[in-house]
């Protein structure tokens, strides 16, 4: 089956995703809220897997909760916490629900989160998580079993433009678009001069890519990317442009950049689409598209039944 948000992947449309994070317990109220805040203003909602190695609410519970809600789900799965008997299982019942995105990541190291005696399993990478989905999908599992019944996903992975240096993204990069990528949700970039470099060498892949932007809160939330974020680079214009702004103002500039570098990889057709990311505050990212000028554009409608893949 066709995805929708693999219909406005290729449709030619700028593609606008986001994220929800699951809580840490079983009160749903909140994501209950984000999701039906979000559903009808981006085109797929990323379900974060226990984001920085903290424990939280399944990313597979979150995406049911999204179709159930009726937005369009992607299924962030990161190899840190099961093996491939337990990935490939969760594959298999997300494509029983009608879950058919999904984002592969390796994850975050487990010293990061709030469990730090837990072991890291790491036992593929997302490399080999997406060839693992492009194995199931011809019908066989990593064992060389045959699999009943046919599924299909909308299959991606993550890369870091601003990471120094640059050449081991890149290798990563082209290696998991030969394993299957057919989108790519970049990391945090707040310098467009010099995403637009990494662009120039991305456009020469089969590819989709949507920047990623994440929120600025405040001038020392920027300093503290910058100092203890692998891979984030906030410039010093940003910071300074974040610090002069009124006391108690600093959210609504903070909205104003990512509206503005939103708009400006949109107008230069940088990239095929954006993926914004609040972190904990998903409720501002309709201002974020707004600021954007985004709301003109809004996503594929739902339709009851999916499209048969050819």
């Amino acid at each position: 089956m066709v995805s929708l948000f693999k219909q406005a992947l290729e449709s030619g449309k700028f593609v606008v995703t986001s994220e929800v994070a699951p809580p840490k317990g079983i009160n749903l109220e909140k994501m209950h809220h984000h999701i039906e805040l979000l559903k009808d203003k981006v085109d797929a909602m990323n379900v974060t897997d226990h984001q920085s190695s903290v424990m939280r609410f399944p990313s597979l519970g979150g995406v049911l909760l999204v179709k159930e809600m009726g937005g369009e789900p992607i299924l962030q799965m990161t190899c840190r916490d099961r093996n491939r008997l337990a990935l490939q299982a969760d594959l298999l019942f997300a494509a029983s629900k009608g879950i058919n995105n999904v984002l592969c990541l390796t994850g975050d190291s487990v010293l990061l989160g709030d469990h730090e005696e837990a072991k890291g399993v790491f036992d593929l990478d997302s490399s080999q998580l997406l060839a693992a989905i492009r194995r199931l999908e011809k019908g066989k599992d990593l064992g060389g079993n045959d699999l009943d019944g046919r599924l299909a996903f909308c299959a991606g992975a993550i890369v870091t433009p601003e990471a120094n240096p640059i050449e081991p993204q890149l290798i990563k990069f082209e290696k998991k678009i030969e394993a299957g990528a057919e989108f790519i949700q970049t990391q945090a970039v707040y310098d467009l001069d010099n995403f637009k470099k990494f662009m120039d060498y991305a456009r020469q892949f089969p590819v989709k890519i949507l920047a990623g932007i994440i929120l600025l809160t405040s001038a020392p939330m920027a300093r503290f990317m910058n100092k203890n974020v692998a891979g984030v680079n906030v410039p010093q214009e940003l910071i300074d442009e974040m610090a002069s702004a009124p006391k108690g103002r600093a959210l609504e500039k903070g909205i104003e950049i990512a509206g503005r570098m939103i708009k400006r990889i949109r107008d230069e057709r940088m990239c095929d689409g954006t993926h914004i990311m609040a972190i904990g505050r998903e409720e501002l990212v309709p201002d974020i598209i707004s600021a954007a000028g985004l709301t003109s554009d809004p996503p594929l409608p739902l339709r009851h039944h999916d499209i048969e893949n050819k």
